[in-house]
């Protein structure tokens, strides 16, 4: 086997956010064809437990302890370089040597990076292979939030959207592929970034279907209750703004007509926003889960009410692969290939979301039952890891920009 460096922002386990989750499967699918030599931060205390896992996968690995809130003060000094915060934020002497060291030591010729800020330890290798799996457009995230936000909130998320892709551009005019999570990602890429678009593409997320599957699991809600459910890491503002709207919006009406609705929020770190959801009739917010697959397993109904989304949403993915009805905005339908209506629902705006939600909820459980067998058999079909991890090996292998002819599967949209 090969040596092989991998680069990533965040400790790549446990799976159970949507970065870890790409991250992890990432890793394990490099580990069957190569030695991989991990270097990754550390911002979860609750992670080190985890470090065994990692050290069995990898052939070497290094993993630095990063506080966020530290952190968050460090990245001030990049306003004085004029480079973005994301940069200063994982910028760490101490990785860039062990970096170093390991690409001397054992001669390695292939580099695969995790997140933006992670390329800058890859900055002084242009002889190696280098490919980074951007997965979102960032600093388009950044740019909605500073839409959002008040100021000054909005300046900083300005600066930061317009800094980052700089260095976005920058990154992927030097690599020899910057991938995405979708399709539709690639291609807002490579209207940013046109002087890199024949180096841009996309692999999709896959799912764990084995895992994510229909089963006995034992039922989390009182006798009754229909419980909508949202899935996700509550700390994401994402995901607060949508169980904020969800709750301001759209829960009120659908209890008027139904008591026995409920909002169930799942996910780990929650907010004060999110927490104080909590006070409010109807609303229920879990904190962290043994097993999230009993809350989404028993709901009525899986919920996905984003406003601001990049990429793919695994909670979607995950819900449909247990054969769960779910609705979603357009958002958080954004490279997901499924039949409106036969597989999924999908509402834009609050009145639609309240007309759907309540169809669902007092139509027949055989429609809601049809549904979810849809959604999990067009996830058993076309959202396999192995199957969307596949085409990632050709550009490790070859560039793409070196490549003759026609471009690539993984260039064209899925």
């Amino acid at each position: 086997m090969e040596d092989l460096l991998l680069l990533v922002h965040r400790m790549p386990y446990p799976p159970n956010k949507g970065d870890k989750i790409r991250s992890w499967h990432l890793l394990k699918h490099l580990a069957q064809r190569y030695r991989v030599h991990l270097a990754t931060f550390v911002d979860d205390p609750d992670d080190w437990q985890h470090v065994p896992v990692l050290q069995e996968t990898c052939a070497s690995s290094h993993f630095l302890p990063l506080a966020p809130r530290s952190a968050r003060v460090r990245s001030l000094g990049a306003v004085l370089r004029n480079r973005a915060l994301s940069y200063d934020y994982y910028r760490h002497a101490g990785m860039q040597r062990w970096v170093d060291d390991t690409m001397r030591r054992h001669g390695i010729g292939r580099i695969v990076v995790f997140s933006s800020p992670m390329a800058q330890y890859a900055e002084a290798w242009p002889q190696a292979r280098r490919v980074i799996d951007l997965v979102d457009v960032d600093s388009d995230k950044w740019r909605q939030y500073a839409e959002r936000k008040p100021w000054p909130a909005s300046a900083v998320f300005s600066y930061e959207a317009s800094r980052l892709l700089r260095y976005e551009r920058q990154v992927a005019a030097s690599f020899d592929a910057s991938l995405f999570v979708s399709a539709p990602e690639a291609e807002l890429f490579r209207r940013l970034a046109p002087e890199s678009a024949a180096r841009i593409g996309s692999f999709s997320n896959g799912v764990d279907t084995a895992f994510f599957a229909p089963g006995s699991y034992a039922n989390p809600y009182a006798p009754g209750e229909k419980a909508l459910v949202f899935c996700g890491a509550m700390d994401y503002w994402p995901n607060i703004d949508a169980v904020q709207w969800f709750a301001d919006e759209v829960l009120p009406a659908l209890r008027e007509r139904d008591p026995a609705a409920r909002f169930v929020i799942v996910g780990a770190r929650p907010s004060a926003e999110v927490q104080a959801l909590a006070a409010r009739p109807g609303i229920t917010v879990t904190g962290t889960v043994p097993d999230v697959r009993a809350y989404v397993a028993h709901a009525a109904l899986s919920v996905a009410p984003l406003r601001i989304a990049r990429g793919i949403q695994n909670k979607v993915l995950e819900a449909m692969a247990m054969a769960k009805a779910v609705l979603v905005t357009p958002q958080a339908l954004e490279g997901i290939d499924a039949q409106v209506g036969r597989e999924l629902l999908l509402a834009d705006d609050a009145a639609r979301w309240i007309a759907a939600a309540a169809a669902a909820l007092d139509g027949p459980a055989s429609g809601l039952d049809a549904l979810g067998a849809a959604a999990r058999a067009r996830v058993v079909a076309d959202y396999s890891w192995d199957a969307r991890l596949a085409p990632l090996d050709r550009m490790i292998e070859t560039p793409a920009a070196q490549e003759a002819g026609a471009a690539p599967a993984l260039w064209t949209p899925a």
